[in-house]
């Protein structure tokens, strides 16, 4: 789907990663030869999930059978479009495998109870911490929303290699884009419930919940209308570091970067939010 410039938790998280990442692949718009193991497995979970709510809602029985097949189906959807890089030890059946493992642990669990939406996309205003309105709106993807009583909650579904701290969930910029699309949109409180299904071994669930302040809302609008400031002024530049630096697709542009005054389309493009976003 096609949207005016906007922002997103990943936009906004890849600038503050690494600046120099998000120009390649956002402003340059450059191939990515591979896309991370993790990352197909995860979005071919939370395709299943998807489906599997869905038929919650529609009170169909859940069939086994047709969850198993939309994960395959994505997973080779995804194989499709790019080369899947494995790590060291990592073989393609037992990462699907543990894949399904996943899907069927959470479908052990308890069914979620009154869902609003499934995959909503929301698109919302965003204001600084001085109370102005941003021009560039925020678009958050919300993989299920319930409601209890008068409040909603977002239920954000992450596969990891293990077990998340209070501390990622505490600072994490993506459940105060959350808390501010549905409370923007819907006009209600919002609250967000991470359920990160664990790759261990034997696989585990774990739930934490993150609330957000007005003041935090207000924090997240600084934070996008600097970034905005800095993009426009193309300030990139890359962060070095062992957790960026080993799954990044742009190794070879990366190490070019400082000879670019060669290549002026490198440098300055005097992008327009539209072009950037």
């Amino acid at each position: 789907m096609h949207h005016r410039p906007h922002w997103s938790y990943s936009s906004i998280s890849q600038y503050l990663a690494c600046p120099l990442r998000y120009y390649f692949q956002r402003i340059l718009c450059l191939p990515q030869p591979t896309i991370n193991s993790s990352l197909v497995l995860g979005s071919s979970v939370h395709a299943v999930l998807a489906e599997y709510h869905r038929m919650i809602q529609q009170h169909e029985p859940t069939r086994i059978d047709k969850l198993h097949q939309v994960f395959a189906n994505t997973w080779s959807s995804r194989e499709n479009q790019t080369r899947i890089s494995f790590k060291d030890g990592e073989n393609p059946k037992d990462t699907f495998d543990q894949g399904i493992a996943l899907v069927e642990l959470y479908l052990k669990e308890p069914p979620p109870q009154h869902i609003v939406s499934i995959e909503r996309e929301i698109i919302s205003p965003v204001h600084n911490s001085r109370g102005e309105y941003l021009e560039t709106p925020l678009v958050a993807v919300a993989d299920l929303i319930t409601a209890d009583n008068e409040e909603l909650t977002v239920r954000e579904f992450k596969t990891a290699a293990r077990a998340y701290s209070e501390i990622e969930t505490e600072s994490s910029l993506q459940p105060t884009c959350y808390v501010n699309a549905v409370q923007e949109v819907f006009g209600q409180p919002a609250t967000v419930e991470y359920t990160v299904l664990i790759k261990t071994k034997t696989p585990k669930i774990q739930r934490l919940s993150a609330a957000r302040t007005d003041a935090d809302l207000g924090r997240l609008g600084d934070i996008i209308e600097n970034i905005e400031r800095a993009v426009q002024a193309n300030i990139f530049y890359p962060v070095e570091s062992p957790l960026n630096c080993s799954t990044c697709p742009f190794r070879k542009p990366c190490r070019e970067w400082g000879r670019s005054h060669d290549h002026p389309e490198l440098v300055a493009l005097g992008t327009s939010m539209a072009e950037v976003l």
